[in-house]
This record gives structure tokens, sequence and C-alpha cells, in this order.
């Protein structure tokens, strides 16, 4: 048993408006088949099989603090003209230059509408085959201690670790990264964007939860009410829901 990584989770004042930036940043497409509007490939939410990890922007009453978020995402770039060309793009549709510490770098940090942070990358090879998110980058103070977890959490494979970073990808070879890194910054606020996970078909939803917690998941309690998703934290407390199939 195993669940998959299937979609970075956004909460956001206007769920329709960041959805369509993101289906900007990304070249996707934004569907809105509920209450929240899923960003994905072109064809629409394929489901429970999705094409790709995909962006879901969840409204919520709100607004996001200054607080950095810990998690973010890393879009891919094919050239240093590529990069200028989305960096100038995104900055139109609404996105603007924020500052994490990040000092002189090759990449560009931005923030999407309501301040969600997210870097666009110079070219790099190893994010050459990924699309358009190169990286799920997670803030982390032990990132030895997140491959264990996550690597046992998911099918995803565990492709590299240190003290500073862990490093997963799916066993297909395909998609995105997921990142760990190191950092001294500790939770003061409820996360703005998640991990959701997916069971394959075939598999029970109860059985992977109950796996989850023995692995040093614990529940969490948003007052989601009775809802067909679970929500918990890791061992470090970054926030994540299991989804149901149907």
């Amino acid at each position: 048993m195993a669940l998959r990584p299937v979609q970075v989770n956004i909460k956001a004042l206007d769920a329709p408006a960041v959805g369509r930036f993101w289906a900007a940043a990304l070249g996707w497409s934004a569907y809105s088949p509920g209450v929240t509007t899923y960003v994905g490939p072109a064809g629409g939410l394929v489901w429970p099989d999705p094409v790709a990890v995909g962006v879901d922007v969840v409204p919520v009453p709100e607004p996001k603090t200054a607080t950095k978020n810990r998690l973010h995402l890393d879009l891919a770039t094919t050239s240093e003209a590529h990069q200028a060309e989305l960096v100038a793009r995104l900055r139109t549709a609404g996105a603007t230059p924020v500052h994490v510490g990040q000092g002189d770098v090759p990449w560009t940090v931005l923030a999407d509408p309501e301040g969600n942070e997210f870097c666009v990358l110079e070219p790099r090879e190893v994010y050459r085959d990924t699309g358009p998110i190169a990286a799920v980058v997670v803030d982390c103070a032990d990132p030895r201690a997140m491959a264990r977890f996550w690597g046992e959490a998911t099918d995803w494979v565990v492709r590299d670790v240190s003290d500073d970073q862990a490093v997963l990808r799916s066993a297909k070879g395909s998609g995105p990264y997921l990142e760990f890194l190191r950092s001294p910054d500790v939770k003061t606020v409820p996360d703005r964007v998640h991990l959701d996970l997916l069971p394959y078909p075939g598999d029970d939803k109860a059985a992977e939860v109950a796996r989850l917690r023995d692995l040093g998941a614990t529940d969490l309690d948003l007052g989601q009410g009775d809802v067909p998703w679970t929500c918990l934290v890791d061992p470090e407390g970054h926030e994540f829901c299991v989804l149901a199939l149907s």
C-alpha cells in the first residue's frame, strides 16, 4: 500500500482569481468542478488517476498572514530568456517580488496575488523533464526524518538525503520533485499551502490513514466536520490531507 501526492492545496480569499493566476503560471487550465478551482493540464480533472500533480485552490475567509509559507513551488524554465519572459508575464498577471533572505541568487522569488511565495528557477538540467512545476519545496528541521516518513508514506522514491536536504520523486521518474530543505523557521500559524495524497484504486483509505498514524502522523482538527478526506500532520507538523477516491 502507498499513497500518491496528487495536488498542492492553496487556500485563497478569491479562489477563482488565484486559480487563473496559477493556470497562467503553469501554462495549464483552471477548472471549477465545485467550490474549489483546480489547475491542471488540458483535459480537466481526471479522477481518480490525475495525470499530473495539480494545484487545487480552496476558498477561505481569512487572508494570508505576513508569515512565510513553509511549502512553496519552484517553477522550471528552459533558458534564461524563458525565465525572464515568465517572470515578466507573471508580474503583469499580479505577482510581486518578495525577499525571504535569498540574497544574490540566479532564481527569482515572487508571490502570487494573495502573497503565496514561489520561485522561478534559472534553467537546471535536473528539472528538464519535470513539466512546469520543478519541485514542491518544504521547509523542515530534519530532512532525514522527513525522508523516512514521506518515503514510507508515499510511493515516491527517496533520491538523495543529507543533513540539509531530502529529495523524493515519483518512482515513474516523471513530474516534480518533493524537496525538504533544512530551515530554522518554526510553525506559528496553520499552513496556507499543503499536499493532498490519494490512495490507488482498490486500496483502502482507512487502512492507509491507520498506516500513516503508525508512521508518526497525527490527526488534525480544522473544524472540517464530516468530510470524505482526512486531515493529518506529519511528525514536524506539516499539514496534509488524504483524499477519498470518489
